[in-house]
């Protein structure tokens, strides 16, 4: 890893999993195999120009959600793994914390962000703003059912993973998105999502749904 890491990116077809965390009850091992079916009938469609690279965003291990299946789809490809963390200003126990096994490059958030607004001088502001409007909605919701805002920390998690997703895609020429289950919380990380379609920096056609036929969201105004 003591190569220019975002040199090293650009060699590869980037795919990110998204999914619950450790609260996920599925055997990992089913819902590994389920995607890995699924990533195969899309690549059977959309034909890759580049090896593929399993990137994670620093989840720690765990026995079971994201961070359990993750590392099971690249086994099952026989993939290395790339890995993007929050910089240490933004949350100091976060790289620290990251399960590195077979991983193989590693980014920090602000690298993918300078990557961004280097190509486009308002593309990080242009995305805070979108993730705290989604903020302000999703709190509302939660108000109306009763329930406390999100914390504090989903804003840095959902800019990270759009960012992530974002700033590979326009440095590889291109990406794959997986998603882990039929059903994403609308309180959960991984719903942020739809923001990155709003802004066009991930399209549709990107992003395997976990049930064939699923239709994604329309993506609300950025």
């Amino acid at each position: 890893m003591h190569q220019d890491p975002l040199l090293a990116l650009s060699r590869y077809h980037p795919v990110v999993i998204e999914g619950m965390g450790s609260h996920d009850t599925r055997d990992p091992d089913e819902v590994a195999a389920h995607v890995a079916r699924r990533l195969r009938a899309h690549w059977a469609e959309r034909r890759r120009n580049k090896p593929a690279l399993i990137v994670t965003q620093g989840d720690p291990l765990e026995a079971r959600g994201i961070s359990a299946i993750t590392p099971r789809v690249a086994s099952e490809f026989k993939l290395a793994r790339g890995l993007v963390c929050l910089d240490e200003a933004i949350a100091d126990y976060h790289a620290p914390n990251a399960d590195r096994d077979n991983v193989i490059l590693e980014l920090r958030y602000s690298q993918l962000a300078r990557l961004l607004n280097a190509r486009q001088p308002d593309a990080t502001a242009r995305l805070e703003a979108a993730v705290e409007r989604d903020i302000e909605r999703k709190n509302a919701r939660r108000h109306a059912l009763g329930k406390k805002p999100l914390k504090d920390y989903f804003r840095d998690f959902a800019l990270l993973q759009e960012v992530t997703k974002a700033g590979c895609c326009r440095l590889c020429g291109g990406i794959t998105v997986a998603h882990t289950s039929s059903e994403i919380h609308e309180f959960s990380v991984t719903s942020f999502y739809t923001v990155g379609l709003s802004l066009g920096w991930v399209e549709p056609e990107d992003i395997v749904a976990y049930a064939p036929g699923m239709i994604l969201p329309e993506p609300t105004d950025p």
